[in-house]
This record gives C-alpha cells, sequence and structure tokens, in this order.
C-alpha cells in the first residue's frame, strides 16, 4: 500500500529514505552472509562470488566495478528511462560494500551452520529487493541488463534475468563443489519466493463487504475515524427477500481491526465478508 504525502517533495525524501535502508539491507546480507559462503545466487552479487574465486579482486571490488559499468552502459543505452532511485541504489551498494570490505574484512564465514547462513543471505537481500521494489526502484546490476535487452530485444526481463541467475548457479558447482552449488539453487529458489512474498505482505489490505440493515453509522465510522470512503448499493435477501445494504471498502490492516469490532458494537446481526488483497489500485493505494 502507497502512503499519501502533502507535499512532493515529502514523497521523495520518503522514498530515498526507503531505498537506502533496504540497500543497506541487502548489503549486509550479501557481505556477511553470501560473500563468505561463496553462495552464487542473485545478479551481480551472485556472480561476484565466482569472480574473486578466479581472480585477485574480492566479491565487492567485482560488485563495484560491475555496478559502475553497468550504470553507465544504462545511461548510454537506456537514457530517460533509467530511474533515478536506481542509480542511488546501485551507487549506495558499491560505496557500501567497498567500506565494508575494507573496516569489517571476511576471511571466513561468521559461522560453521552454512544452512543458517543460508537463510539470511536470502531472507536479508529479499526484503532489500522487496522494498526496493515497492517504490520503484531495483538495486541495479543485472536489472540494468535486462532492461537493455528489453529495450532492443524482444526478450521478457524475467526470463532474461532468470537466465543470467541460472547461469551463476551453474558456474557455482563448477568452480567450488556440488554442496556449494546445491545451496546456491536453493538460494536462488528461496529469494524468489520471498521476494514476491514480502511485497504481498507489505501492500495486503482488506476488503470488506458488509450487508447491514443501517448503513449511516458504519460509513459514518469509515470516513470520519479511519479516514477512507466506500461505496454503498441496495440489495435483497435471496431467501428472505428483504431489502439490504451492502458498503464494501478496503484499508489497511490495523484498521479493518477497528472497523470489524465498530461494527460487532453497533450492528451484531451484520453479514461481514473480509478478504485479502495485495494489489488494489486507485487513490491512497497504488498508482497505474
Amino acid at each position: 500500500m502507497s502512503r499519501e504525502f502533502k507535499s512532493p517533495v515529502t514523497k521523495n525524501l520518503w522514498e530515498y529514505a526507503v531505498v537506502t535502508v533496504s540497500t543497506l539491507i541487502m548489503v549486509f546480507g550479501n557481505y556477511f552472509f553470501k560473500f563468505p559462503n561463496n553462495f552464487a545466487f542473485g545478479g551481480i552479487t551472485g556472480f561476484s562470488t565466482i569472480v574473486s574465486a578466479l581472480t585477485k579482486l574480492s566479491a565487492s571490488q567485482f560488485t563495484f566495478i560491475a555496478n559502475m559499468v553497468l550504470l553507465v552502459m544504462g545511461f548510454i543505452f537506456i537514457g530517460k528511462g533509467f530511474g533515478m532511485k536506481t542509480v542511488y541504489s546501485s551507487v549506495l551498494m558499491s560505496l557500501a560494500l567497498g567500506a565494508m570490505d575494507r573496516w569489517f574484512p571476511m576471511g571466513k564465514p561468521l559461522t560453521d551452520q552454512p544452512i543458517l547462513e543460508l537463510v539470511f543471505a536470502v531472507f536479508l537481500p529479499a526484503v532489500g529487493s522487496a522494498l526496493l521494489f515497492n517504490v520503484g526502484a531495483s538495486s541495479g546490476g543485472t536489472d540494468i541488463i535486462a532492461m537493455i535487452f528489453k529495450k532492443y530485444t524482444s526478450f521478457n526481463i524475467g526470463t532474461m534475468l532468470l537466465l543470467v541467475d541460472c547461469f551463476s548457479v551453474l558456474m557455482a558447482f563448477v568452480v567450488f563443489d556440488v554442496t556449494t552449488g546445491l545451496f546456491s539453487t536453493l538460494g536462488l529458489i528461496g529469494k524468489s519466493l520471498m521476494i514476491d512474498g514480502v511485497i504481498e505482505n507489505i501492500n495486503l489490505c482488506k476488503c470488506f463487504n458488509i450487508v447491514c440493515d443501517n448503513p449511516e453509522p458504519i460509513c459514518d465510522f469509515i470516513i470520519r475515524e479511519l479516514n477512507r470512503s466506500a461505496t454503498v448499493y441496495k440489495a435483497q435477501g435471496a431467501f428472505s427477500h428483504h431489502s439490504k445494504t451492502v458498503i464494501m471498502t478496503t484499508m489497511k490492516r490495523s484498521q479493518a481491526v477497528h472497523l470489524r469490532n465498530y461494527i460487532k458494537k453497533v450492528e451484531p446481526t451484520a453479514f461481514i465478508l473480509i478478504s485479502n488483497s495485495s494489489e488494489i489500485i486507485g487513490k491512497g493505494f497504488l498508482s497505474n
């Protein structure tokens, strides 16, 4: 669900704050859990583990170089379609990884529990990516390659990203060992599922269909107390043939609890149908 802001400046500040926090979450997960274990999934950061094993460059150094090269390519080939929030996130990630490499050098994994570290290597970057996608940004990297291919070819972005990730995972089997390759495969599957799940939970709303006899107090509560609106229409019971009023409204999960309790208090006999939705387009929710 999107927030409503009184001015574009406030909206931009909020979005860049989200991008900053999201990117740093991804940096933490990549640097402390993915890189030391050579987990080769997740675009440029995944491929960087392969490069670091074959060259003298560290994973952080290669990520920095690759992101900067891809940013330049993005400006050349994509131009105005290249979002500034994506540029900011990509630069911040590159600089933050470089700083971590210098201040907190990692010679080995934090623990001797690879499954535990895989969970964090999947969870943290997935949460960061989901938050970025939710404000219309990404961390750059292979997303830029996919955007270039989309502009000049008929390739689908999702397919392109999946092919790049699969190539990194296959390389993990060759460069490292079967165990690392299998962990990377599991990480790739887990991250894809996790990102979708996080995005859905961020945007999750409650949709109400309330069948009642006295809609006025309920509508008044929705408008005045919850600062939401509603659609009201007449209906008729199929069995009783009695006239009823149906109130349709959508709101945040926290607001839904207050509305449900209020309806139980003012009209206990009301029939309430509550459903979940993570994609609602309109004022106060997602934009087209």
